[in-house]
């Protein structure tokens, strides 16, 4: 397994972290190199990944912080100091590796020359905690089979990666999927496969952590449209039009309208259900339970406003008033 490595990108992440390592130690040799990039952690993350004999980067404090950015050291380290390296298992250090990935991700990628990344089925390590972690749960399981993009956990190979330098280091968030365009737009494929990969460890609780969970996404919609958007592939074009659309034209036009229309325009709000209703059969048909697909479509629903709130922030902050990104952060340290 010396042809693989690892990087692990955390803050204050604390028992998480713990489980994200030993999970790597217990799984390949002790010469697998590991990397983990810390950006400023105060709870001893450090000091345990380098009782686990993994590398340690600690990112310069004075520049902005992205997770493109921790990634993109941690493969720099290995591209440098491990010049065999071919593949590189990237993990967030909030989740831990499944026994079997890798293995099967290996056999997948080093059986077809045209794959850049490999992934699987993130898994929740405890869906049933709250609603908002059963969510994630449900978004986790994306389709098998050729991909568009991947998520932050992926096994990519670093040929690839450093054909298409890396991911851009200026993004706060969406950085995967805008890496996956551009090695796309070179020929590379992705491919998703039915084999578990990853536990994360969301811990989300609170509404409000969601809400801004979601304005994060919505901010991803918007840049990656003002990258890509005039593409082939029209990237995030139907996304951030449905922000639009469903977060503030439907809602302005139905309210606006209300009195010169003698309230007929209001009639414009059961787009809304209807909305509902659509992703529900879609989860249904799926696969999900009656029960997750309630609450997919509910939360997929309301999730249209926070959204276009941070379709809104990325013009009005960034394109506007010119101010650089700062991370939009929802989660709090283990």
């Amino acid at each position: 397994m010396n042809q693989l490595g690892f990087v692990v990108i955390g803050r204050n992440e604390g028992d998480r972290l713990i489980r994200c390592l030993k999970s790597l130690r217990a799984q390949c040799s002790n010469t697998a190199p590991i990397v983990y990039v810390d950006s400023g952690s105060t709870d001893g993350s450090v000091e345990f990944a380098k009782s686990v004999g993994a590398d340690v980067v600690s990112l310069d404090l004075s520049k902005p912080f992205t997770m493109a950015r921790g990634r993109n050291a941690g493969l720099m380290h290995l591209h440098q100091h491990y010049s065999d390296i071919q593949y590189i298992q990237f993990l967030d250090g909030d989740c831990e590796l499944i026994p079997g990935w890798i293995e099967q991700s290996l056999q997948t990628i080093e059986g077809d020359e045209s794959l850049a990344i490999v992934c699987g089925r993130r898994r929740e390590r405890f869906p049933e905690e709250s609603v908002y972690n059963l969510l994630a749960e449900i978004e986790w399981n994306t389709p098998v089979g050729e991909a568009k993009a991947c998520g932050g956990d992926a096994l990519i190979r670093i040929a690839a990666i450093l054909e298409v330098d890396g991911y851009n280091p200026a993004m706060i968030c969406g950085e995967e999927p805008e890496m996956c365009i551009r090695l796309r737009q070179r020929g590379w494929k992705i491919q998703r496969i039915a084999v578990d990969m990853t536990k994360h460890d969301l811990s989300m609780h609170h509404f409000g952590q969601w809400w801004k969970r979601m304005t994060r996404a919505g901010w991803a919609v918007a840049e990656g449209f003002s990258m890509h958007g005039k593409s082939e592939e029209l990237y995030m074009v139907k996304e951030y039009r449905s922000g639009w659309l469903w977060g503030a034209v439907i809602p302005f036009v139905a309210i606006m309208m209300s009195w010169p229309s003698y309230g007929i325009s209001l009639f414009l709000l059961l787009a809304y259900p209807y909305l509902g209703y659509r992703i529900y059969r879609y989860r249904l048909d799926y696969g999900d339970s009656a029960r997750e697909s309630r609450i997919y479509a509910f939360f997929c629903t309301l999730s249209k406003f926070p959204q276009f709130v941070g379709q809104t922030k990325y013009w009005w902050l960034t394109q506007l008033r010119k101010q650089p990104a700062k991370l939009i952060e929802y989660k709090t340290s283990s």
